[in-house]
């Protein structure tokens, strides 16, 4: 890219190197800015002789361009790009989602020269409207070989982003007590629906019962033949691990064991299970206060009807002290 002084008629077409004030200080063009015929009679019209422009050269790509490019290619599902002035192109959520980020990949791009990718955290709930993501380019150009190789590592391995859609999601919440479910009911039901109201969620299923082996096993059965998107169980007791009544209870309905503690504060003591596709989630404490713990973590991908693994479990260590 090279700059360089020209006369104003001879504008049209090069990309302004500076942000032109009018002189009570209101901006007329700003930097980066192509020039249009249009434009070129403005500045006449406000006296301007000269402008401080840059011209492309062999082998360079202009900065919208550029953003434009890496952002169709870097991510996926219900999202928007719309371009924004100096080199930016944001991507929006176009439905409520959960948004799902290669870590690796995006470091990856961003340790390019020209081109860098921020994002929202991994499997965070994002609203119809949010940004998501912005990628901005080095001032005014790019060299097309660097960009062709952001391409070429995005085509091969990505996308960095998933705005993975929440559709039609049904939560089934099961109540336990060891005396009486609908104690744990009474105490959890206000709660519960604070919770799920942040991810425009609420309760299509819900049932009480005695957290005891076979009232437990019970009413999971019963919930399972709703098939809910996820089911939620709200015990007023803290297990120890999977050998405790909810664990057993799991395992006796067929449910595979994914993982028993998350690194996360608050709610560590998360056991997380899949009957076929469906999670069950017990997270003893979570349901007493409202504040974030580790279900508000761990319900957008699966409300989502994305299978969270034991490893992206583990992962959530890193930033998981919440307060």
């Amino acid at each position: 890219m090279r700059a360089q002084t020209v006369d104003v008629k001879a504008s049209a077409g090069r990309v302004l190197c500076c942000t032109i004030f009018r002189p009570g200080g209101r901006k007329l063009l700003a930097k980066g800015h192509v020039i249009s015929e249009e434009d070129v009679r403005l500045l006449e019209t406000e006296g301007m002789e000269q402008v401080w422009v840059t011209e492309l050269e062999d082998g360079e790509v202009g900065e919208d361009e550029a953003v434009g490019t890496v952002a169709a290619e870097m991510g996926c599902g219900c999202l928007e790009i719309r371009l924004a002035a100096g080199g930016r192109a944001n991507l929006f959520a176009t439905e409520d989602c959960c948004v799902l980020i290669d870590d690796e990949l995006l470091k990856q791009i961003n340790c390019t020269s020209s081109i860098v990718i921020a994002t929202t955290y991994n499997l965070s709930f994002a609203k119809a409207g949010t940004r998501i993501a912005t990628v901005k380019s080095a001032p005014f150009a790019v060299a097309l070989a660097q960009l062709e190789a952001v391409v070429s590592i995005l085509r091969e391995r990505g996308p960095i982003l998933q705005a993975r859609p929440i559709r039609n999601a049904t939560v089934g919440v099961l109540y336990t007590d060891p005396i009486n479910g609908d104690r744990a009911r009474q105490l959890f039901e206000s709660i519960m629906r604070q919770r799920l109201d942040r991810f425009n969620a609420t309760a299509s299923f819900m049932l009480s019962a005695v957290e005891d082996d076979n009232g437990t096993t019970r009413a999971l059965q019963h919930m399972l033949r709703a098939k809910p998107t996820t089911v939620l169980v709200a015990s007023t007791t803290a297990p120890a691990g999977p050998e405790d009544v909810i664990g057993r209870a799991m395992a006796r309905v067929g449910c595979h064991i994914e993982k028993f503690l998350a690194p996360v504060e608050p709610g560590n003591l998360l056991l997380l299970g899949y009957k076929d596709e469906i999670p069950i989630v017990s997270a003893p404490g979570c349901f007493r206060s409202a504040k974030s713990n580790v279900v508000d973590l761990v319900l957008p991908p699966m409300l989502a009807r994305y299978r969270l693994s034991g490893w992206e479990l583990a992962s959530l260590g890193h930033g998981g002290l919440l307060g």
